[in-house]
């Protein structure tokens, strides 16, 4: 558990107030953390990264739950949830699964497990003086993930209830027609039974073969305008010019799966800005739901706050 060193910022786009660190809780018998009341670990059903406030910022936070895109690994998120927990959210990012095939049953079973979980073991993988406020829980996801979150969401005897969701670059297959399976979407419009805000983040460059060996990586029919178009109010969408399906991955995704991840899809010129952005929409729009603080949104609705990136397209009822 190394801290991160934060510097204090008036804007959602730049590192936040608080230091964090970042845990790794392992879903085996590995005893990283002890649990407050008992003294005794409770390991989480998937391993786990944890970003959180370190021991030096004393408070109460609320949740974020992010699920990880198709065959990526949770670490390769690491820049962007330590940017969303600098602004005080503990973010935790699951490892769902190493080998996946086309349906996403176990997923939403295993997500659903984590939030059960919570209640139970979170606290003892936290420092000593940070306390997670699960009655401000939100729930993200990127490309299958962000497929994952929506069909959690709407199965909502699975869970306990969300107040926020986001989909970055959601996916629901590789075309209409082809969704994974359990389909999300229906292409009703304002379908979504959802009972919460919602966020969807597109990328410009997602539906673009990178070249003619590979699909497009959010092809259309199944990408973002598709999760968009069946979210009802309140709702915000932002459409990235210029970046790519996988541009808020860190700067160095090592592996194998890590350098597939620069070169099967379509990219922008570097990850940073994307990144930048979608921690900060991610933190203005948390802040809103999970905080009651609409200030950050509002700014950059009323195009008084400097994007790091050029907009396609925003819509925003809130």
């Amino acid at each position: 558990m190394s801290p991160t060193s934060t510097k204090s910022s008036s804007t959602v786009f730049e590192t936040g107030k608080y230091t964090t660190v970042v845990v790794k809780a392992e879903a085996a018998t590995s005893c990283l953390g002890k649990n407050k009341a008992s003294s005794v670990t409770v390991p989480p059903p998937k391993q786990l990264l944890i970003a959180t406030p370190s021991d030096t910022e004393a408070g109460e936070f609320p949740v974020l739950l992010l699920l990880h895109g198709y065959l990526l690994y949770n670490s390769f998120y690491s820049q962007l949830i330590q940017h969303i927990a600098s602004h005080g959210f503990i973010v935790i990012a699951p490892q769902l699964y190493t080998v996946a095939g086309p349906d996403t049953t176990d997923e939403i079973n295993s997500t659903a497990a984590i939030t059960k979980w919570l209640s139970e073991g979170l606290q003892g993988f936290l420092p000593n003086s940070v306390k997670a406020n699960l009655h401000k829980l939100g729930l993200a996801g990127h490309s299958r993930g962000g497929k994952v979150a929506f069909a959690l969401a709407l199965k909502k005897s699975l869970t306990s209830k969300f107040s926020a969701i986001i989909g970055i670059d959601p996916v629901d297959g590789t075309d209409k027609g082809k969704q994974t399976n359990p389909a999300v979407l229906t292409y009703v419009p304002r379908s979504f039974d959802l009972n919460m805000a919602a966020l969807v983040i597109g990328s410009g460059l997602g539906e673009i073969k990178r070249n003619s060996l590979f699909p497009p990586c959010a092809p259309n029919g199944v990408n973002h305008k598709d999760f968009y178009n069946e979210c009802c109010e309140p709702a915000c969408y932002f459409v990235v010019k210029d970046y790519g399906h996988t541009d808020m991955l860190d700067d160095e995704t090592p592996g194998i799966r890590g350098k597939a991840s620069h070169c099967l899809c379509k990219n922008g010129k570097s990850r940073e800005p994307m990144r930048t952005f979608v921690g900060g929409i991610m933190v203005a729009f948390c802040s809103a739901c999970l905080k009651g603080d609409l200030s950050a949104l509002t700014l950059i609705r009323d195009a008084h706050e400097t994007l790091p990136v050029e907009l396609q397209t925003m819509d925003f009822v809130m």
